[in-house]
């Protein structure tokens, strides 16, 4: 059984930079997708950042490319979101979660879910 849980979100000033840890409890193998999304209230959850546990595949939404940058350590079991130049756009509940890579599989939902960290730049 896969356990996320994020740490480091807060309160920075616009322009400023943060980084989120994703520790990672039980089994990750080389096909698990690791993953981060955020939500604001009253809108849908969006994509963020993707990455294979091998460091492969990198992903990014449009809306935070060239700014955040998505990592894993293996040896300590974290991925990161380095996020910089952060903009009052950004405040949401980021989340970590993770799921398998499969061709027999029939969606792209993700298997596992951290608590989710708050992070908010004021405007």
């Amino acid at each position: 059984q896969v356990q996320l849980a994020e740490s480091g979100g807060g309160l920075v000033q616009a322009g400023g930079s943060l980084r989120l840890s994703c520790e990672v409890s039980g089994r990750i193998f080389s096909n698990y997708r690791m993953g981060w999304f955020r939500q604001v209230p009253g809108k849908e959850r969006a994509f963020v950042a993707s990455i294979m546990w091998t460091g492969s595949d990198i992903e990014y939404a449009d809306s935070v490319k060239g700014r955040f940058t998505i990592s894993r350590d293996n040896a300590r079991n974290t991925v990161y979101l380095q996020m910089n130049n952060l903009e009052p756009e950004d405040t949401a509940v980021y989340a970590c979660a993770a799921r398998y890579e499969s061709p027999y599989r029939t969606n792209n939902e993700y298997d596992y879910w951290g608590q989710g960290t708050q992070v908010t730049v004021p405007e």
